[in-house]
């Protein structure tokens, strides 16, 4: 027994949409514009490169001079000697190239936040889209078990109406009944999948509960033709997260080049003026002076014959050297698993082009003009109702998994070509 399109939605918005939160249509291009603006995740990742880049300014700084000042009394009111005044600038001359060092280490871990912060993105724009899809999926079954809610009161009301004209027994009509009762909690339960499939979406958005987002009808191909080959070098070529890792081998280099320049000495460079007043005692007199003095300072530096910071260095190059190598191997496992997967999604999806989704409904059709005239009895309408709502259902789980696998595909990738 069919039920018009129309009906189905008036019933989802009676079912779902009858409360008090704002309902807006989500289309997919304005998800992924409030994704890349609003989504509070998002936006606290940004603020790792604002920090990064603000390492650099810090990194480029001089050291700070310092200025000093001293007055001496020796001994004027006693000894009639006088007193003095002394001033002096002091400043750490850096040598071993320390300053370039820690500018080249803050710039090459701002390349790698850069880096970090796109490949947040390539998992973000992934996740939602999927969560996008997952919301079209459970509005789909939602429709599916509504569908077939509708279909089975009608049915009981039918078989009420029969039962009292004595055309079928008290315990047909009261099955009827009973599965029209059991099918509506299965609306209830996908209904409440739906709704937070749909509060999903705002948070992503970074929205508040109050709006209910209902993504827009969409029609779009999934078909692609792949070359396994070619998306392997894709990935390892342009995958922000490889690309990290290779940033990551530069910043560890840097950071062994900082720990070499560190343990060469600086020199302490000063340079005074000092100002005696003249001395009035009687025994020594002596005129007022004035003194320029410079300096340098050379430190002894027995730590730098420890190398405990630069075997650290050495060893956190290597490291990263490995775990790049890491990650281009994980990287062309992961392609390779995703592009089966698409395939074995695509083959899936090809089944319910068969016609078996048709057959099912001329086979319910079929059982339920026989139950009514008789010929069956209610059990095998309700198996076929099933087998309908089962197939339905799979069809729709296999578009999504089909979908997904096109995502995750080219999420493994480095690419991106889907605008739903």
């Amino acid at each position: 027994m069919a039920i018009r399109y129309g009906n189905i939605l008036l019933l989802l918005f009676l079912a779902v949409r009858g409360n008090a939160q704002v309902t807006d249509s989500l289309t997919y291009t304005r998800f992924l514009a409030e994704i890349t603006n609003n989504n509070l995740a998002y936006v606290t990742e940004r603020f790792n490169v604002n920090l990064a880049a603000a390492r650099v300014a810090a990194a480029k700084v001089f050291p700070d001079p310092t200025l000093s000042f001293g007055w001496v009394d020796n001994g004027q009111k006693r000894m009639k000697m006088g007193y003095g005044f002394s001033t002096s600038v002091n400043w750490l001359l850096e040598l071993g190239n320390k300053r370039q060092a820690r500018s080249s280490v803050a710039i090459s871990q701002l390349e790698l936040t850069n880096l970090l912060l796109e490949n947040y993105y390539r998992q973000l724009r992934a996740d939602a889209t999927l969560a996008y899809l997952q919301t079209t999926l459970q509005e789909n079954l939602l429709k599916v078990t509504t569908e077939s809610y509708q279909n089975m009161s009608l049915f009981a009301r039918a078989d009420s109406i029969r039962f009292q004209l004595g055309e079928i027994k008290a315990v047909d009509a009261r099955q009827s009944k009973l599965e029209a009762a059991n099918m509506l909690n299965t609306v209830y339960k996908h209904e409440a999948s739906f709704k937070a499939a749909l509060l999903q979406l705002g948070m992503l958005m970074g929205k508040s509960s109050d709006t209910l987002y209902y993504p827009a009808t969409f029609k779009s191909g999934f078909d692609r033709e792949f070359s396994l080959k070619d998306l392997i070098n894709t990935a390892v070529s342009n995958r922000a997260d490889v690309l990290a890792a290779v940033k990551d081998k530069e910043v560890a280099n840097n950071l062994v080049k900082l720990a070499q320049a560190n343990r060469m000495p600086d020199l302490g460079l000063s340079l005074g003026m000092a100002q005696n007043s003249g001395a009035t005692n009687t025994i020594a007199p002596a005129p007022s002076t004035n003194v320029i003095s410079a300096g340098i300072s050379i430190p002894l530096k027995f730590s730098g014959r420890s190398k405990a910071e630069l075997l650290s260095a050495q060893y956190s190059a290597a490291q990263a050297a490995a775990r790049y190598q890491q990650a281009a191997l994980q990287v062309q496992t992961e392609v390779a698993t995703s592009y089966y997967n698409y395939l074995a999604a695509r083959k899936q999806v090809s089944q319910f082009h068969t016609g078996i989704l048709e057959d099912a409904q001329k086979a319910l059709d079929g059982k339920i003009y026989s139950y009514r005239s008789g010929e069956i009895n209610l059990l095998e309408v309700l198996n076929a109702q099933r087998t309908y709502n089962s197939l339905k259902q799979s069809y729709y789980e296999a578009l999504n998994g089909y979908a997904a696998a096109l995502v995750e595909m080219e999420r493994t990738a480095g690419i991106w070509d889907i605008n739903l």
